[in-house]
């Protein structure tokens, strides 16, 4: 298998949110793997409330689909706020039906990482929970391993999920090498 293209979306708007550096780690992972990584976030997916037809003529829209387009496995991260993914994050998984007339509808088949992060385990759960119901919504699959991390415990959250981060790499890669053979 070549180098598999692995996207990753979510965060905030803010640079430096855990949501984003644990994105940017996984990346790292998958990279340091072999893959090829895109990571979109904060203002790469700070798009206006989907309604179809507001695809066209946006080309940060454009651009995000196409990186989907061309993935073989996503990476979703959403902050948990109220008990759920943000705004951000949910609008930006809207843009997704552009896909459904593609020849591979919406993230069809591919293997799904999810990252809910939230100051405490029942958004950080209840968000990880909503995140799986929608990547089944769009035909991926969530890989056995997500990650639920509560921001309010010491300590920095990529440091401390180094080894589920692995491990949901390496659900990701399996899936692909199965796939491919």
């Amino acid at each position: 298998m070549s180098a598999p293209h692995i996207v990753a979306l979510g965060g905030t708007l803010r640079p430096e949110s855990a949501t984003g550096r644990l994105l940017a780690a996984t990346l790292e992972m998958a990279a340091a793997r072999g893959a090829r990584t895109t990571l979109l976030t904060g203002e790469a997916i700070a798009f206006p409330h989907y309604e179809p037809g507001n695809v066209e003529g946006n080309d940060a829209v454009g651009r995000y689909l196409e990186a989907l387009r061309t993935a073989d496995a996503v990476i979703v991260g959403s902050p948990g706020y109220h008990g759920t993914l943000s705004g951000l994050v949910k609008t930006a998984l809207d843009y997704v039906e552009a896909l459904s007339k593609d020849e591979r509808p919406y993230l069809d088949g591919l293997p799904v990482g999810l990252i809910a992060t939230a100051a405490g385990w029942q958004a950080a759960v209840s968000t990880l929970q909503a995140l799986r119901t929608i990547t089944h919504a769009l035909r991926g699959w969530p890989t056995p391993m997500g990650l639920a991390i509560n921001t309010a415990e010491p300590g920095d959250a990529v440091d401390k999920c180094n080894g589920p981060m692995d491990v949901m790499v390496g659900q990701i890669f399996t899936f692909l090498e199965r796939r491919s053979g």
